[in-house]
């Protein structure tokens, strides 16, 4: 049975993500078509909002571990994002929504890696389907919020104000999460005298940790398959519909990941996870938008279950990996980011995508390679 705290934080991130969804369904066209500003800038606004929270996620993993303090870094993290979003209402360029996103990309970096370690805590040895259920709970609220989206833009039309005002109204489900999280979770009961901070035990997780980044780096973030959908003739009404085909994907996988992570390992899902972010980026080469949403949140929900789960069972100093986790998610995925705006500025669409596959073909056979030597070994 399901703890009662997971539940509790289940439901944080339920309320949270859903203002998220409202932001980020809406944003790379706020930014691209109401700003006039281009693609590239949309890179910029990606990876300054992701490279900011770089070395927050690691310094608020390590503070965790070392001085035994989770859930005061998990309701300031949580308050942080709740009031930063609604102040994109009075964006008016690409730098000034980058500084917003900047600033919430730091509630969430003050709270990532505590999180997980609280809800490492209350896992009760079952953190593959624990970690399912609480990333299908995420999930659900950027359904949820992707649809109300959905309907505002169906019933009121699209224009800047609806925009506006839907950034301003996620201040609702924000606030929500706070009070659910102050007053509902209880803080993880750590014991710091039976536990020492020694991260040299660590050391053997680095390697499985710098694969992903690396195919975080080629991976395009979700606001560059928003726009590809856009530029092949999908109008801006269902766009957000796309988001919830991406999010349904993972709501309806996360759970049975989880369980199949707990029966099999990590390693396997996520071996078969980037295979399925390989054929994403191929589905949107080709224009198959539908198929390449679907297979991201594949790999979305595989490649991050897998290495939460294998972190909470293997990990000594939980905090701090789940820090490094986080923050090497945030560094490559800005330097990605940065890397395909510029390419796509110059080269296209497809010739971003064509640099994606290339280095993700190459990644993934370094990867083999590796996993065949290591069970050799063994």
């Amino acid at each position: 049975m399901i703890n009662k705290n997971i539940i509790a934080l289940g439901f944080v991130s339920f309320f949270t993500d859903m203002a998220s969804s409202m932001v980020t369904s809406i944003l790379p066209l706020f930014i691209v078509y109401t700003l006039h500003e281009g693609v590239d800038k949309l890179g910029y606004v990606v990876a300054s909002a992701t490279f900011i929270s770089y070395a927050f996620r690691i310094l608020f993993g390590y503070l965790s571990d070392k001085y035994q303090v989770v859930k005061p870094f998990v309701v300031t993290g949580y308050f942080i994002s709740a009031v930063t979003k609604p102040l994109l209402y009075y964006s008016n360029s690409w730098q000034s929504v980058a500084s917003l996103r900047g600033v919430e990309r730091v509630g969430k970096a003050v709270r990532s890696a505590t999180k997980d370690s609280l809800i490492s805590a209350y896992s009760n040895g079952k953190s593959g389907s624990t970690f399912g259920f609480h990333k299908s709970m995420d999930i659900a609220g950027e359904l949820i919020g992707s649809l109300i989206v959905f309907g505002l833009l169906y019933y009121l039309g699209e224009s800047e104000v609806l925009f506006r005002n839907i950034f301003a109204s996620t201040l609702i489900p924000g606030i929500i999460a706070v009070v659910i999280v102050l007053f509902f979770v209880k803080d993880a009961p750590y014991k710091a005298k039976t536990k020492v901070f020694d991260p040299k035990k660590d050391y053997a997780l680095l390697p499985l940790l710098f694969v992903y980044f690396g195919f975080v780096f080629f991976m395009f973030n979700d606001s560059f398959f928003l726009i590809k959908a856009k530029e092949v003739g999908i109008d801006t009404l269902y766009i957000p519909l796309l988001v919830v085909l991406l999010n349904l994907t993972q709501t309806l996988l996360s759970y049975s990941i989880g369980v199949k992570i707990d029966e099999i390992g990590a390693v396997k899902i996520l071996s078969l996870s980037f295979i399925f972010g390989f054929l994403s980026m191929a589905s949107l080469y080709f224009n198959f938008i539908i198929l390449g949403f679907i297979f991201l949140g594949i790999f979305i929900v595989g490649s991050l279950n897998a290495l939460r789960s294998y972190i909470s069972d293997h990990a000594h100093n939980k905090g701090t990996v789940y820090g490094i986790l986080y923050g090497g998610v945030a560094l490559f995925g800005a330097l990605g980011a940065l890397v395909t705006g510029m390419i796509w500025k110059i080269y296209g669409a497809h010739g971003a995508i064509l640099f994606s596959l290339a280095g993700m073909g190459i990644l993934f056979f370094s990867y083999m390679v590796y996993l065949i030597k290591k069970s050799k070994n063994v």
